[in-house]
Parts: C-alpha cells; structure tokens; sequence
C-alpha cells in the first residue's frame, strides 16, 4: 500500500508539473500573440491564463510539499504557504485585468482592427493545450488536482469563445467584437479574484471555517459525562480545508488516572466526527485556576 500511494503521488506531481510547465510556455505565446494580432481579447485571456499558471504552480509545488512533515520552523507543516500564493495570484491578476480593461474601453471608441487569422491560429492552440492539460490532470486522484482541472477547462470555453469571435470577424468588419469579449473575458477573471479575497481573508484573520459550527461542537463535548463547561474555544484554519481546535474544558470534578483516560478516549471520539485537522485540549479540574486567566490576572 506505502509503494502504491507513493507511486501515485509521484504520478500527480509528475502531471502538475506538465500541466504548469505546458500552461506558462503557452501563457508567453499568448503574451506575444495578443500584441501580434493587436487583440485585447487575446491579451485577456492570456492573463486568465496567467492566472491558471499560478493555480498550477502552487499546486505543483504544494503537492511536493504535501510529504514533508512539519518542522520546528514551521510546527503546522507547510499548509499556510497556499495562502501566500493566492495572495500573490490575486495580486497580479488585479493589477494585469485592470490594465487590460482599460485597454479594452478605450478601443470601444476607437476600435482598431486585429489579425482575425492570426487569432484562430492562437484559439486552436489554446483549445489543444489546455485540453492536453486537462487530460494529463484527469489521471490525478487529489483534489488539488480537481480544482486547477476546472479552470483549465473554463480556459478551453474562454478560447471557444475567442474562437467563435475571430471566425466572425473573418467574414465581417467588426473590429469592435474583440474588445467587448476583452471586457467580458476581464470582467469574469475580476470575479473570480474578488472570490478569491473574500474566501482567503477570513483564513488569514483566523475566522472560523463557514462550514463549521462551533457551537455544536460544544454541546457535543458538554454531553459527556464528567464535562461541565468550555472556555478559550477556538477555531480557525490553516487553509481552506484543514481546520484547527483548542479549547479549555472544565470537570465537574477532579478525576481519577482512570476515569480521566476514559474521559479524554471519549473527547477523542466526539471530536472525529468533525474531521479537524488538528485539536488541542486543556483540561481543567474544579479547583484549578484557568492558566490563560491567571496570565491575565497578573
């Protein structure tokens, strides 16, 4: 089992790292394309795939990473690093879809015409990367590898589009299409950029994951035998799938080297059911003054 998980891993990783390798080559030639061609549509979505490219790095990278046990350095692994990267992502895909927007506007008053056949060529090749991707990460079973899949696959529907547009412009003088799909192309990255803010600041402010419930997490502990109360709860996340909680419970009384075991077996498994990352739990006997209260105290 040890050599078939390894053997897996090794296989993801190995498809991340050409999924990333093929998206960046192609992300320069979209770049270079977009100017050629004189499309901003083109340059829109070379920074949607810009974009992908980072979606792709860090997965490429944190799934090398995903082996490594953590450190004294870094006592919660090497987790955290995926928000780092979103923040990066987020912010160069801001400042790129900003440019280009502007970029877009202004041809709309004064549309310039682009190099219809040069664009198709750029379509077609977009939709046999990305499509190539897509096939070569279809093979991975994580779901790191799930989620850049369907951007890939939003990028093979950016160049259907960028496709259908430039066919159209090859037999009629609407020069004024490319920069409208620019605008749309840039519009839905913005989107998704604003998702990415709203879903990673929480994370980086240690709020409680939206899919947990920390006070039925209490009542499930305080419905065991010998648990009065809990204090200095906590929950927050690493990222956006590893959840962390601490919490300080109070005995109704002091207990026994034995009872005490049985007490914490049984936290143990009420916990399991909410699938955390990872817990930490003091627990406190009546007569015991509350350690982080006693630090507030003096």
């Amino acid at each position: 089992m040890g050599h078939d998980h390894s053997h897996h891993h090794h296989a993801s990783v190995k498809n991340i790292k050409i999924a990333f390798f093929l998206n960046f080559a192609f992300t320069i030639v979209e770049f270079i394309g977009g100017i050629l061609t004189n499309s901003t549509a083109i340059l829109a979505d070379a920074v949607h795939d810009l974009g992908d490219t980072f979606a792709l790095g860090q997965a490429w990278y944190f799934e090398r990473l995903s082996q490594n046990s953590a450190n004294t350095r870094y006592t919660y692994g090497y987790k955290r690093f995926a928000l780092l990267g979103a923040v990066i992502s987020v912010l160069v895909l801001l400042i790129s879809s900003i440019y280009i927007l502007s970029e877009a506007i202004a041809r709309l008053f004064e549309p310039q015409q682009a190099h219809a056949e040069g664009m198709i060529l750029l379509a077609l090749m977009g939709v046999a990367v990305n499509g190539f991707a897509i096939l070569r990460l279809s093979k991975n079973e994580g779901i790191n590898s799930k989620a850049v899949a369907l951007h890939l696959l939003e990028d093979v529907l950016g160049w259907v589009a960028v496709l259908v547009v430039s066919i159209v412009m090859l037999f009629a003088d609407l020069p004024i299409l490319d920069p409208i799909l620019a605008i749309l192309i840039t519009l839905y990255i913005l989107s998704n950029v604003l998702k990415n803010i709203r879903s990673t600041i929480p994370i980086f402010l240690q709020a409680a994951p939206l899919a947990s419930n920390i006070n039925a997490v209490i009542l499930e502990l305080e419905k065991i035998p010998h648990v009065r109360s809990l204090h200095h709860v906590h929950l927050w996340s690493l990222d956006e799938f590893h959840a962390v909680f601490s919490a300080h419970i109070l005995t109704t009384e002091a207990l026994g080297a034995e009872e005490y075991s049985e007490l914490k077996e049984q936290i143990k498994t009420r916990l399991e059911q909410f699938g955390f990352g990872h817990t930490t739990l003091e627990i406190e006997f009546p007569q015991e003054l509350c350690r982080i209260e006693e630090v507030h105290a003096h």
